[in-house]
């Protein structure tokens, strides 16, 4: 089934893509991730431009981060308070951002930039999160060991002024951390259209000390926000948002959220983080080898 992709200026099987949505949706409800992630390097792999493939990921993943706060809200998992302090700081950075890929843009290197990025931060988040699940799936460690550390934030953030409770997180602490978090995530998301979960899960434990039954839910709730901004963003100023292409992305990533809710309550997680770390650093070894290699077709822009 060919599909013609307006902005992208080619036509796809539009099987494929909707499969690719569909990924994405399933690792939404199983990690609270994006999906963006792993969903624009595919596309990259597949033929669609950089530019075209992050702003248009950014889009779909919105629709996935619906139907993944939907499913966890009912479980009670949301924090909301958090949440709206870190979409602030998301929005902020999505601004942030909008400005850093103007400027590559206009110098004609977002494409390798967009590259470097994925691989240096799909190369670090993989390496960690395969060294954590090979620990988990450790069974000589002893019950001592395998026993979850106590939650704690970060000695950092404890030193911030103005604090609030954030109750249904257990915490508290100064909104200073989560805004100056959310903000990064924010940047991360216009320029390389991802969520952000990838990251910002992670930080929700192990710097901010939230309560592991919320972190999910909130995580998905500032990617929803973070990536409407994104996608109002790239449309008025790259225009890079290939309305068709995040169509079809979205009616998988929607299916695929509900689906990943359920299958998350089946497996087992440490089984699923091995398997999402190799895939993570499968791809960036892909996406490196690409820089690499010699395109097939060189141009030269010379003044006359």
């Amino acid at each position: 089934m060919d599909v013609y992709l307006p902005i992208a200026n080619l036509s796809v099987n539009g099987l494929v893509i909707v499969a690719l949505g569909a990924l994405t949706g399933i690792l939404s409800g199983l990690f609270g991730v994006g999906g963006g992630f792993l969903t624009t390097p595919l596309l990259i792999f597949y033929g669609i431009p950089p530019t075209v493939a992050a702003a248009s990921a950014a889009t779909q993943v919105t629709g996935a981060s619906v139907s993944g706060v939907l499913a966890h809200n009912r479980r009670g998992g949301v924090d909301y308070r958090m949440g709206g302090v870190l979409v602030v700081g998301g929005v902020t950075g999505a601004l942030i951002g909008a400005g850093l890929f103007s400027f590559f843009q206009s110098i004609g290197q977002i494409d390798v930039v967009i590259n470097v990025l994925y691989v240096f931060m799909l190369g670090s988040i993989g390496a960690l999160m395969l060294k954590e699940a090979l620990a988990a799936l450790n069974i000589r460690q002893s019950k001592s060991q395998q026993r979850a550390a106590k939650r704690r934030h970060h000695p950092l953030v404890a030193s911030l002024p103005y604090r609030w409770r954030f109750y249904a997180s257990g915490l508290y602490i100064s909104p200073l951390a989560p805004l100056i978090l959310g903000t990064g995530v924010g940047i991360l998301t216009m320029l390389m259209g991802v969520g952000g979960g990838f990251m910002l899960v992670p930080a929700m434990l192990y710097i901010l000390g939230m309560s592991g039954k919320v972190v999910v839910g909130t995580s998905l709730f500032n990617i929803l926000f973070v990536t409407m901004a994104t996608t109002m963003t790239h449309a008025l100023t790259t225009k890079a948002v290939d309305l068709v292409l995040a169509a079809l992305l979205l009616v998988g990533s929607v299916l695929g959220a509900q689906f990943g809710t359920r299958l998350a309550l089946m497996l087992k997680p440490d089984w699923l983080r091995l398997a999402l770390a190799t895939t993570v650093l499968l791809v960036a070894l892909r996406m490196l080898f690409g820089l690499s290699i010699q395109p097939d077709e060189v141009y030269s822009v010379v003044n006359l």
